[in-house]
């Protein structure tokens, strides 16, 4: 058997202190609230700018919509420019591509009815900071009607109408 140890005699007034210690205090957390008003103001305008950016970069998108869709068909007759049958087809969609691109871009009362050296003068009054040759211009006013077989041929003039009908999409201004 083992001895009964004892527990050594309590203090009277150890266990009156004890009994009247409490837990630590600890403070309230710390608001992420300001302080002052002058940090609610700042974020409320950053906030503000910030919309107002958003609201611009998305109406901005939104307006340049058919400039993306134009490009992206523009890509798939670029697709098919090596072979002949892919060239014609290509160099006959583009005329109407690049009309129906303006026809997105300005009032149909504008554009629709315009066609040779008016059509032609219509697009480099907007071509904006697209450098296009004046053959280039002159294809367009011609075979939007009509293919001259000429151009059917050359691969490389083919390839240059298409790059610059991307840099009239790209570039054209809406507003000079």
């Amino acid at each position: 058997m083992e001895p009964d140890v004892a527990s050594p005699p309590t203090d009277p007034m150890l266990a009156a202190t004890l009994r009247q210690m409490a837990d630590i205090a600890l403070p309230p957390p710390v608001s992420m609230m300001p302080a002052t008003w002058g940090w609610a103001a700042l974020a409320a305008a950053i906030a503000l700018a910030l919309a107002f950016v958003l609201w611009r970069w998305l109406r901005h998108r939104a307006q340049n919509r058919y400039r993306r869709e134009a490009l992206a068909e523009l890509a798939l007759l670029e697709t098919g420019i090596d072979r002949p049958d892919g060239r014609m087809q290509a160099l006959l969609s583009l005329p109407s591509l690049v009309k129906r691109t303006a026809l997105a871009a300005w009032p149909r009362e504008t554009v629709a009815a315009l066609s040779g050296p008016d059509w032609s003068d219509f697009l480099k009054a907007h071509a904006g900071k697209a450098r296009i040759e004046d053959d280039t211009y002159r294809f367009f006013a011609e075979t939007e009607y009509r293919l001259p077989a000429a151009s059917l041929a050359d691969e490389a003039a083919a390839k240059r109408t298409l790059s610059a009908a991307r840099q009239w999409i790209e570039g054209h201004d809406v507003h000079p």
